[in-house]
């Protein structure tokens, strides 16, 4: 068995979590293949293999991300890429889709047994339309979200099938997986939905409306957007991690992905435990 390590060693506490991973693992018989950024700081562990992400994601039978959200979320592209299971040990502040944090170390031996469950994950596509050619096409695992800098109000219009679905006047938008629900979509205001449904949801961002509410699209929907900005400052960003202009000439085409990412619960039921005590519990 092999177990590829993606640590981000600016979070505090991941690199003594991720030598203690080392060890723990190589103990239990797996194999650990790290990327070469990761060399210095396992210059100890002389049993641990190194090549590129593309090369360890490949080759390995799970990732282990090992950080925060966004580390998850950068290790979820390699994961969906080489459709490799993910689990998350949180070393950040929330880490609400990490299965484990940095004092249960002692759960990865459930990896070799296979004694956890698998959670199949909903992704979405934005594909970025010019004179009616997709000139570019980005897979995002939480959200992808429309806005322009400094919080500028723009008037926007989601299609589908040709059909004007909302018109709305806001300061931007974000189309959430369920997944992402419990990110920037749960902080504009949306709801918290359960992580293995697969629906869309329109949340806008500060809509310059009483009523604009968020919206829950069935998965097979394929919806456009427009905006009418006088200038080219639109920008649309695929989990936080790409951000493209979007002019007024343009539109994105927001759907289901076919990619799917394989999150792995080691405990059970940490979805719940997450809403209850990162979400419903002040932040200590």
């Amino acid at each position: 068995m092999k177990i590829a390590l993606m640590p981000n060693f600016g979070k505090l506490y991941a690199l003594k979590t991720a030598l203690e991973c080392c060890d723990i693992l190589n103990s239990l018989g797996i194999e650990v293949l790290a990327e070469n950024c990761c060399k210095k700081e396992f210059s100890e562990k002389s049993f641990v293999k190194f090549s590129t992400a593309d090369e360890i994601s490949a080759e390995c039978d799970i990732i282990i991300a090992i950080g925060g959200d966004g580390t998850i979320l950068t290790a979820s592209v390699y994961a969906s890429d080489h459709d490799k299971p993910l689990m998350g040990i949180n070393t950040g502040r929330l880490g609400f889709m990490a299965s484990m944090e940095r004092d249960e170390l002692g759960s990865l031996s459930k990896l070799k047994t296979g004694d956890y469950v698998k959670e199949e994950r909903m992704m979405l596509d934005a594909l970025l339309v010019r004179n009616g050619k997709t000139v570019s096409s980005h897979a995002a695992l939480n959200d992808i979200v429309i806005a322009r800098p400094y919080s500028k109000i723009t008037d926007y219009e989601i299609l589908t099938d040709g059909i004007v679905v909302s018109s709305m006047r806001s300061d931007g938008m974000v189309f959430a997986t369920p997944t992402g629900s419990t990110a920037y979509a749960l902080s504009a205001g949306g709801p918290i939905l359960e992580p293995e449904t697969e629906c869309i949801q329109l949340t806008p961002i500060c809509p310059h409306s009483l009523f604009s509410r968020t919206m829950v699209f069935k998965s097979e929907r394929i919806l456009e957007i427009r905006h009418f900005s006088d200038d080219e400052s639109v920008y649309f960003s695929v989990d936080g991690k790409f951000s493209h202009a979007l002019t007024a000439e343009e539109s994105l085409i927001i759907k289901k992905s076919e990619k799917k990412l394989q999150l792995i619960d080691i405990k059970g039921h940490s979805f719940f435990s997450a809403v209850n005590n990162k979400l419903m519990n002040p932040i200590k």
